[in-house]
C-alpha cells in the first residue's frame, strides 16, 4: 500500500512539472510530443496584410499523444475573410503526425519528424487543389541560462496559379528567450516556402513574440512578423490560446 502511494505521489509531481508546450506562436515547430491520451487545442486570431489586401484567420490545431513518442495532428486556417479582393470561407484541413525521436537536455538535442498532408477541404477561394503533402524534420537544442534553438527544414508538395504541381523547401530556426519563471519570448527567421517565382517565390518572415504559461495546462501567446521579400505580406500578427486536457 504504501509503495502504491509512492507511486502515485511520484507521479503527480511529474505530471505537475511538465509544462505545457505548444508549436505556436513562431513557425518553427518543436520535436516534442503529446503525451499518451493527452489532447491539446492550439487556437488563435491571424492577421496579415501588405499594401493592396488584407486578411483575417483563425488558426486552430488540435494534437493527440498516441504513445511515448507519437501524437497525432489535425490544422486548418479556420474561418477566413480577406479584402481586395473580397472573399470568405474557410480553411483546407491538413492531417498529419508528429514521431519524437530523441528526447532532448543540455547534453544532446530533441529530435523529430513531422509529417502533414493538406486536403482541398477548404470553401471558395481558399480551397487548395489536390492532396498536397509535406515532410519536416525538426530539432531543438537546451541552451544555458534557460535559452533554446529550434530549427526546422522540410519539402512540401503544392500547386501554383496553372493548377502544375510543384514542390518547395522551407527551413526556419527560433530562438527561445526566458524573460521570467512563467514568461518567455522568441526571435524567428522562417522561409516559410522557398520555391520559384512562378510557383509563389520565396516567402520569407521575421518574428518575435512573447508566451505565457497561465499554468501547466494552458498558455497565451501574442507575435509579430514582418516579410522580407516582394513575395510575402508585409506584415502579420496572432494572439492565441492553448490549452492540454
Amino acid at each position: 500500500m504504501r509503495l502504491a502511494l509512492l507511486l502515485l505521489a511520484a507521479c503527480t509531481v511529474a505530471h505537475a512539472d511538465d509544462a505545457i508546450s505548444p508549436d505556436r506562436p513562431d513557425f518553427t515547430n518543436g520535436p516534442d510530443v503529446m503525451a499518451a491520451g493527452r489532447f491539446q487545442i492550439e487556437t488563435s486570431g491571424a492577421w496579415q496584410r501588405d499594401a493592396s489586401s488584407r486578411l483575417r484567420a483563425t488558426p486552430t490545431l488540435l494534437r493527440l499523444g498516441m504513445g511515448h513518442d507519437l501524437e497525432l495532428r489535425l490544422d486548418s486556417d479556420g474561418a477566413l475573410r480577406q479584402r481586395n479582393p473580397d472573399a470568405s470561407g474557410r480553411g483546407d484541413l491538413g492531417l498529419g503526425f508528429k514521431w519524437q525521436l530523441q528526447d532532448g537536455d543540455e547534453g544532446k538535442p530533441g529530435l523529430g519528424w513531422l509529417f502533414e498532408m493538406k486536403t482541398p477541404t477548404g470553401s471558395g477561394p481558399f480551397k487548395g487543389h489536390g492532396l498536397r503533402p509535406g515532410l519536416s524534420f525538426l530539432a531543438q537544442w537546451e541552451l544555458p541560462g534557460g535559452y533554446s534553438l529550434g530549427t526546422m527544414a522540410g519539402a512540401f508538395v503544392d500547386r501554383n496559379d496553372a493548377d502544375q504541381r510543384y514542390t518547395a523547401a522551407l527551413m526556419s530556426a527560433s530562438f527561445g528567450i526566458p524573460l521570467g519563471e512563467k514568461l518567455h519570448g522568441f526571435a524567428e527567421i522562417a522561409g516559410q516556402q522557398i520555391a520559384s517565382a512562378r510557383n509563389g517565390g520565396n516567402v520569407v518572415t521575421a518574428g518575435t513574440g512573447l508566451a505565457w504559461q497561465v499554468s501547466n495546462d494552458a498558455q497565451l501567446d501574442a507575435a509579430v512578423f514582418r516579410g522580407l521579400n516582394h513575395h510575402t505580406p508585409d506584415r502579420a500578427w496572432t494572439v492565441g490560446l492553448s490549452l492540454r486536457f
